[in-house]
């Protein structure tokens, strides 16, 4: 559990070792072509995924996230009204700019999976920006979480969710946002992940590597399509242990339409991830797109402006 306080202290304190080293003198005030890509995404959130955006100094982010039920299959059609009648996570936080390159955020979701009643600490750092004559040409940003249910204990011992020690309801995300705009229209990324839950079930994993990406294609000033998915490296044998009980992963996929309207950015997207932290819906989402499992949802983001 030491690396992962380590990542987490990196990304609270990085800015601090690297004040001296500011940005600006690197790329230069002087010249135009040399200033940074601003607005690669709209949001710090891509859908599921995190964009490399963070929030300006200042900038105090109120976020609600919510997934709905499934549109088709079983659970789904018409006697749920297409899913509307049920809600399968929604997640509320506050996240806030200490530095144009430093936020920090405290939510509380309801979690979808193994954990409920989850209250989240995440850090965001942007440690490089794309510069418009291609000196650095990508924009690279950190990002980290810990997770922690308050949810009751299983009293059956084999239950993930049988908590004999409170380490046991932790779990971790960490993440390099690797991001690039291409002209006014399109922006691409990159997103090398890693989870670590301190407690699962038989044959499930601990640790998990995934390789997301995401995309935003912009088709006016305010409206922009986009799009992320991710896969997860999940043990063959796990897999197959998993299947034995009725139980398939997928890679979670998720489509949107992006709204901006002056301090909202607004998100009605599709997915077939039930939950909306990436501590769950990488390793844990068992519902798949061909098979009507897929949702509504919609993130809608407020920003305020605290002074800088």
């Amino acid at each position: 559990m030491l690396h992962f306080r380590t990542l987490f202290a990196l990304l609270l304190f990085a800015p601090a070792a690297m004040a001296q080293n500011n940005l600006s003198d690197l790329f230069g005030k002087d010249s135009v072509n040399r200033q940074p890509v601003i607005a690669t995404f709209k949001s710090t959130r891509i859908i599921n995924g995190h964009s490399n955006e963070t929030l300006k100094k200042g900038e105090l982010d109120f976020r609600v996230a919510h997934r709905f039920g499934d549109i088709g299959g079983s659970a789904g059609g018409a006697k749920t009204f297409f899913g509307i009648d049920n809600s399968t996570d929604i997640r509320i936080a506050f996240e806030y700019g200490i530095t144009d390159q430093l936020m920090i955020g405290l939510g509380r979701t309801k979690g979808s999976g193994n954990f409920s009643q989850l209250y989240e600490l995440l850090a965001k750092f942007k440690l490089l920006q794309q510069t418009m004559d291609n000196r650095v040409p990508i924009g690279v940003t950190l990002f980290g979480n810990a997770a922690v249910t308050s949810m009751k204990s299983s009293p059956v011992e084999s239950d993930a969710a049988h908590f004999s020690q409170f380490s046991h309801r932790l779990t971790y995300t960490g993440q390099v946002i690797l991001a690039r705009k291409f002209g006014d229209g399109l922006s691409l990324a990159l997103l090398p992940t890693y989870i670590h839950r301190n407690r699962v079930g038989y044959m499930d994993m601990n640790d998990m590597f995934a390789l997301g990406v995401g995309g935003r294609l912009r088709f006016s000033h305010r409206v922009a399509l986009v799009v992320d998915y991710f896969l997860p490296f999940r043990d063959q044998a796990s897999k197959d242990y998993f299947k034995t009980r009725g139980i398939e992963f997928y890679n979670p996929l998720g489509v949107g339409l992006e709204i901006e309207t002056g301090g909202h950015v607004f998100h009605v997207n599709f997915t077939n991830s039930t939950a909306v932290l990436e501590n769950q819906f990488i390793p844990e989402t068992t519902t798949s797109w061909l098979q009507g499992q897929f949702r509504w949802g919609f993130n809608i983001s407020r920003r305020f402006s605290l002074g800088r």
